[in-house]
């Protein structure tokens, strides 16, 4: 191994770290993935988690700053083929050997400066748009991996994996409605009033969620194996939230982060462990 080899190693390492840092239940169904494609997966997931840490957390920073100092490192990498931040560097490399097009990176990054801004009132065609950059174009970027380089399934799996992206963040969206409306002062849903969240606009967004997963599903059976399991267990894990959110009052989402408990976890991951074992999926 020589020293560029070892460079794209440790930076390959850096996105994988950060996956399992931030999120223990992605990272567990990565290991669904085959091998050749689970290090970009853990590139992509590095790519998008930085940005969200900028507009979520860093709040005793200059965001704006910040942003516009990732999304240049980010062009200067993308540009030179190289960058020292190992995060840039591992998801330029994916981008390239996967040909994930440049509209859906501006995409991702327009939404992420989008929560930069005031987050409130939307209509529904900035709705649309927020989902569109933040959610559904990262699972443009996953099927790039997926397919391989194969156009045509690309384009026949498109409408399946953009419903999956805005299932998942629709979701996002209700489990964090504390944290996004009380701290943050966000309000994503369209027409909806946070100070009187009623029951009816609960099965509302419930039901426009459910309709994104049917939907979802019969592109997740049309996956090569190499990434069906794993994002099948993503569908079963997001597929649970939703449940325990339904069966939450609308008055406590505002109050308490709904999650799937460790042991249902674990239990979703053996059951894909059986199914992939005994071919079932």
């Amino acid at each position: 191994m020589n020293n560029l080899e070892i460079f794209n190693s440790f930076c390959g390492l850096s996105s994988k770290m950060v996956t399992e840092k931030y999120s223990t239940s992605f990272y567990k169904a990565s290991s669904l993935f085959h091998a050749e494609i689970r290090q970009h997966i853990y590139n992509i997931y590095g790519f998008v988690r930085l940005a969200d840490e900028i507009v979520d957390t860093f709040h005793d920073y200059d965001k704006i700053a910040l942003m516009a100092d990732f999304e240049n490192s980010y062009h200067s990498a993308k540009a030179n083929g190289i960058s020292l931040n190992p995060i840039l560097h591992s998801f330029c490399r994916t981008q390239r050997e996967k040909n994930i097009p440049q509209h859906l990176v501006e995409a991702f990054l327009h939404s992420m400066k989008m929560d930069l801004g005031e987050i409130k009132d939307l209509n529904d065609e900035k709705y649309k748009e927020y989902i569109y950059g933040s959610a559904e174009v990262v699972g443009l970027m996953c099927l790039k991996v997926f397919v391989n380089g194969n156009d045509e399934e690309y384009e026949r799996l498109k409408p399946y994996a953009q419903s999956l992206g805005a299932a998942f963040q629709k979701i996002n969206f209700l489990r964090d409605i504390n944290a996004d409306f009380i701290d943050l002062n966000r309000t994503y849903f369209p027409n909806v009033d946070f100070t009187n969240f009623s029951k009816q606009d609960k099965i509302t967004i419930e039901n426009d969620i459910a309709k994104d997963f049917e939907h979802a599903k019969i592109g997740i059976k049309m996956l090569p194996i190499s990434s069906k399991l794993a994002v099948f267990m993503a569908y079963k894990y997001y597929f649970n939230l939703l449940k325990k959110i339904k069966n939450t009052k609308p008055e406590l989402l505002l109050t308490k982060r709904i999650s799937v408990s460790n042991a249902r976890k674990m239990y979703l991951f053996g059951e894909m462990i059986v199914n992939k074992n005994l071919n079932l999926l």
